[in-house]
């Protein structure tokens, strides 16, 4: 297969957009997409190319998907199939559940198209930044022609195994997310109340053995997404039989925390 040079993105929202920048940056030709004319607007302002998903699809080789459920991935995967041409690859980077990528893929092969499951982590700063961390699950072919796409917004891309893996991991990831933070504020409400430095206290943990992701980004992060995220690992615990009751601890206690309440920890 050729060296991949004509790129798509489907989404161009707070994530979509700095992913298509970071390809543009990194010397790719980007179509763009979004059902949005605000989304559209700022997309042209950094003057990217936006057209019709049909014209998205005849352009691109590998196609990046950012979009909010998985109603939206069927919708958006059906219609990209109708126009891509044979050895093209579909990167899902929405969080959608595995079943659905395990779904799309099988209808996508019998197009001749590779699907990844493509999620990624570290939040809405790595995105900017282009420093996120992918996780892959798709077969090593597909793999191996989107990774150079997948580089240029992600600085760690793994590949984890068939499709659906990715998915999974980043449920994983998630969990521990939530469940760290969930303990981050119970115990910096403690330290507060005890009269504590809550920088200062901040910043020796990091170095002790409770040190976290969460903790070293407190008042930056948020709990935004924890509710989705729970739901899904719950369905999925749920699916597999398996017992998860410190996860649905945490789906409770992340209802009650949101970047407010964390930031006023500090205040």
């Amino acid at each position: 297969m050729n060296r991949v040079t004509r790129t798509g993105m489907i989404g161009l929202g707070a994530m979509g957009l700095p992913m298509a920048r970071h390809m543009a940056e990194r010397g790719f030709d980007v179509l763009g997409h979004d059902i949005d004319a605000e989304a559209i607007k700022r997309a042209q302002a950094y003057r990217l190319c936006t057209a019709d998903i049909a014209a998205v699809a005849a352009h691109a080789e590998v196609v990046v998907v950012m979009v909010a459920t998985d109603a939206q991935v069927h919708d958006v995967v059906r219609a990209l199939l109708e126009g891509l041409k044979p050895d093209a690859v579909i990167c899902v980077a929405s969080s959608v559940a595995p079943e659905t990528c395990r779904a799309l893929a099988a209808r996508a092969a019998e197009a001749g198209v590779g699907l990844l499951d493509t999620p990624m982590v570290l939040g809405q700063e790595a995105a900017n930044t282009g420093t996120a961390t992918i996780f892959v699950g798709g077969e090593e072919p597909w793999f191996l022609r989107a990774q150079p796409v997948l580089g240029a917004f992600g600085a760690t891309v793994l590949h984890l195994g068939p499709v659906g893996s990715g998915q999974i991991a980043k449920t994983i990831n998630n969990m521990l997310l939530w469940a760290c933070m969930a303990a981050n504020f119970e115990a910096l409400t403690l330290a507060k109340a005890l009269g504590a430095d809550l920088p200062r206290l901040i910043e020796a943990l990091g170095h002790g053995s409770g040190a976290n992701w969460s903790l070293s980004r407190w008042g930056k992060s948020t709990g935004k997404w924890a509710e989705k995220d729970m739901d899904v690992a719950l369905d999925l615990a749920q699916a597999a039989k398996v017992a998860t009751p410190l996860a649905g601890l945490v789906d409770q206690l992340m209802k009650n925390i949101n970047r407010e309440r964390m930031r006023a920890l500090l205040g």
